[in-house]
Order: structure tokens, then C-alpha cells, then sequence
């Protein structure tokens, strides 16, 4: 038996019973990681088949292998929200422009990305209809009609969809498209405590989805008022870094939306001394980008690396032929170890495509990054998740650099660090940050005030994560 990570040749030939290996695909990877890391990246998840390119940039097809991982991601989540008494809802993909202009600031975010319907076959339609960027404008016409006193709060649902941000540059798979996966979180209350306490209470649940399934590092945080959720009240993330890139990515967010859209949208509500008063309301929010976080994080040279809890196969079992052994032997025994497996409650399958030699399914199963494998008769190495969040922890933690002064700060940027400096929350001070730091690059972006702070010198202001970055929010 032998780790998927680990190498291992191929099996000896003969047998009696063998059959004969045609020709094989060539297996293995062009690109180096610390060489040429977005050839890399884009390598890694079309040879592990995840995705597919479709003839619309921006557009990916999402393959089983990356299917399944959401599936998984989407079942720990779903239970998790459950808990909290969520319902399951779906909303329309459209959405009027009368309705989508009504919160300005909120609109104004989005504007580039909008995507609009206005024909019919060959007709002009009598208003241009908005797909999705986001579904707030599209659900809370309806939480204004549903909520009419303090019995009907808190009102809180979800729902898994597909949304569509059209302008952008420089799509990745996963990363950056036109349309992806998310789940998206609308919640109303009468009161802004049980507002803030949800707000923490999701944050930890994505934190939890990034650290114990995906095994990647991630910072909790506040973001700035620059980078905070157009239209909300204030926004927490979760952020990850990706030390080949020194960049910065958001995880997913957790926003408090105030009582912002309750007084666009007239969402009131009799509260229990007669008055009528505004609800608090939150959005949350994470995508299949936290599929692509995980690749760029764990992902080497010769292909995924998953960690055990999202591999859509967790074990691999191959037979090896020996001289003179009976194949059919081998096979069932493998077949026995499978079934064994299955019931222990291991997603495990068995490999016995005989136009392929014991050598190329060894690479092609570590390609797709499955966890173990056992080869009849083997040796033993497994992958365990904990190493893995530990090494990628190691590699983030290596790179995150603490400065106190402007001269650090720029240092530690050149060197693509993640860079841990005292912040006075002004928005003309981030944006003059931006302005003298852009470069070929991009510039420096700020990621979160992490809730857990070091100790600071007297007079100074708490520590904000800062990278440089192109990528903007999702």
C-alpha cells in the first residue's frame, strides 16, 4: 500500500492470465508550481478533471470531481445552518431594474457586473431584466410582504444557486468566472444583537469549512469601509493566502446589513408594545472559490493534493499482476478490500481497467489527489489531514511579516508578504495606500482586522492584514 503523494512503481509483468496494455495517454505536468504558477494552476485543475474550458471566457464546466467536493462541502453546511433553524428557499434568477436600482450604494457596487437580458428571439424586450449578481434586491420586496409582526422574526433562509458577475479580467477556474456556485444566507431580526451574534456564528462555520475540510489556514476578521459589503452596515470574512502568489483571497463573508435595506425595502414589523420598528437584517455567503483556494494551497507538482474530508474518493485500490499469479485472484481480493472499506464508511473504489498498466493509474490517481492508495500486494503510507493543515499553516504562517513603520511595510510588499500593520480605519488613508503602492502587480489591498490582535505599543491602532493584490471580492 502507498500514499498517493507518494510515488510508488509499477507493478512486475506477467501472469498467465494477463492482458495485453495498449498504448497510454501521457501523464504528468508541464508546469512547475514555484516556476510559472498560473500555467500551473490552470494545468492542475484541467488534468485532474475538475473542469472543462467552455467557449464563453469566464465560463468553466464544472466536472464530478469537482461536483462531488461541493456536494460535500454543501452537506457539512447545510446540516450546520439547520441547527439555526434556516428554511431553504429559491428565488428567481431575474430581477427587474427598477427593483435592483432601488439601494443605490448597493447597485452602484455591482454596476459593472450586471449581466442583462433584453431580447426575446429577435424582440426587443419593453425593459432590459437583470440576471443575479446577488439576491437582495431580489428577496427582500418579499420579506417586506411575509413580515408583519415581532412573531414572524426572526425570518431566516437560504439558498444554493448559481450567480453571474459579467465584467471582469483575467478569469480562473474557480477563482474568478462569469457565473459560479454559492449558497447565500438572508436573515431579518428585531434586534441588532441577534444580528451581530449570527454574523459570528456563520463566520465560524466558513472558517470551520476552510480549516477542518479544505485543511487551509484562514484569518477572521472585520473588513475596512472601503471593502465592506456595498449597502451594508459592516462586513466580516474569512481570508486565505496563497504564499506562491503572496495574495491575498477572500474566503467568503458574513455581512450586517443594518437597517439599510428594511428602510428601502419598507421591511417593518409590530414589535410587542404596538410601535412599528425596522429589522435588522445579515447576508452571508461562500462559492465554489473556496474549491480553488484549496487547490492552490495543497496542489504540487504532480498534480491535487485533497484532504481526506472532501476527497470524492478517499482510497483507490489497484491491482498489481505478479508473474505466474492468477489476475482473478488479485482482483477479488481487491474487491473484498473495497466492500470492507465502504462499510468502515470510506468513499474507496477499485481501478480494473486492463488497457492500463499498474504504473499509469498510479499517476493518474495522484493527479486527481486521491488520499491513498493500496496496491494488492503493497506497501503502506497515508496522507492525514491534520499534517496537512499544519504544512499549509507552516507556509502561511512563514510568510505573514508584522511592521510598524511606512519603510517595513514596503519591504515586506516587494517580498510578497502577508503583511500585519497598525491601521487607523480611514478610507482616504487606504486609498492613498493604494495609490502609492501601485505597480505592475497591482497594489496593496487590505484583507481584515483580525479579531485576534497582538499586544500593541502604546498609541497605536489595531493591526490590519494587508497583500498585494489584484483580486477583488467576491
Amino acid at each position: 500500500m502507498s500514499s498517493g503523494k507518494g510515488g510508488g512503481g509499477g507493478g512486475k509483468g506477467g501472469g498467465g492470465k494477463k492482458k495485453e496494455v495498449k498504448k497510454e495517454t501521457k501523464l504528468g505536468m508541464a508546469y512547475k508550481k514555484d516556476d510559472n504558477f498560473g500555467e500551473w494552476y490552470s494545468e492542475v485543475v484541467v488534468n485532474s478533471e475538475m473542469i472543462e474550458y467552455y467557449d464563453i471566457s469566464g465560463c468553466y464546466i464544472l466536472r464530478p470531481w469537482a461536483m462531488e467536493i461541493w456536494e460535500l462541502l454543501k452537506e457539512f453546511f447545510d446540516a450546520e445552518i439547520k441547527k439555526l433553524k434556516l428554511k431553504p428557499y429559491y428565488f428567481p434568477l431575474f430581477v427587474t431594474e427598477n427593483v435592483l436600482q432601488k439601494e443605490k450604494d448597493h447597485i452602484e457596487g455591482f454596476a459593472p457586473e450586471v449581466a442583462w437580458v433584453t431580447k426575446s428571439g429577435k424582440s426587443d424586450l419593453e425593459a432590459p431584466i437583470a440576471i443575479r449578481p446577488t439576491s437582495e434586491t431580489v428577496m427582500y420586496p418579499y420579506f417586506s410582504k411575509w413580515i408583519r409582526s415581532h412573531r414572524d422574526l426572526p425570518l431566516r433562509c437560504n439558498q444554493w444557486c448559481n450567480v453571474v458577475r459579467w465584467e471582469f479580467s483575467n478569469p480562473t477556474p474557480f477563482i474568478r468566472s462569469r457565473e459560479f456556485l454559492w449558497q447565500e444566507g438572508h436573515t431579518a431580526f428585531a434586534t441588532k444583537e441577534e444580528a451581530d451574534e449570527e454574523v459570528l456564528q456563520i463566520l465560524e462555520l466558513y472558517r470551520r469549512i476552510y480549516e477542518e475540510f479544505l485543511a487551509v489556514p484562514v484569518s477572521k476578521g472585520r473588513k475596512s469601509e472601503m471593502e465592506k459589503f456595498a449597502g451594508g452596515l459592516y462586513t466580516t470574512s474569512v481570508e486565505a493566502f496563497i504564499p506562491n502568489t503572496g495574495r491575498g483571497v477572500q474566503g467568503a463573508t458574513s455581512h450586517c446589513l443594518g437597517q439599510n435595506f428594511a428602510k428601502m425595502f419598507d421591511i417593518t414589523f409590530e414589535n410587542d408594545k404596538g410601535s412599528r420598528s425596522m429589522v435588522w437584517q445579515n447576508s452571508w455567503a461562500y462559492t465554489t472559490r473556496s474549491i480553488g483556494v484549496m487547490v492552490m494551497t495543497h496542489g504540487d507538482d504532480k498534480g491535487l493534493v485533497l484532504p481526506p474530508r472532501v476527497a470524492p474518493l478517499q482510497v483507490i485500490v489497484i491491482p498489481v499482476p505478479y508473474k505466474d499469479v492468477d489476475t482473478t485472484a488479485i482482483v477479488n481480493e481487491c474487491k473484498k478490500t473495497v466492500e470492507t472499506l465502504e462499510k468502515a464508511g470510506i468513499r474507496a473504489d477499485l481501478d480494473t481497467r486492463e488497457n492500463y498498466s499498474p504504473g499509469w493509474k498510479y499517476s493518474h490517481w495522484e493527479m486527481k489527489g486521491v488520499p491513498l492508495r493500496i496496491e494488492i500486494g503493497p506497501k503502506d503510507m497515508a496522507n492525514n489531514q491534520k499534517n496537512l493543515f499544519e504544512t499549509a499553516k507552516q507556509k502561511r504562517d512563514a510568510c505573514l511579516k508584522v511592521v510598524n513603520t511606512w519603510d517595513e511595510f514596503i519591504v515586506a510588499l516587494n517580498d510578497k508578504k502577508l503583511i500585519l500593520a497598525p491601521w487607523c480605519d480611514e478610507e482616504e488613508v487606504e486609498k492613498d495606500v493604494k495609490a502609492r503602492t501601485k505597480g505592475d502587480l497591482g497594489a496593496a489591498k487590505t484583507l481584515c482586522t483580525p479579531f485576534e490582535q497582538p499586544d500593541l505599543p502604546e498609541g497605536q491602532h489595531d493591526n490590519i492584514e494587508e497583500n498585494q493584490t489584484k483580486t477583488k471580492c467576491a
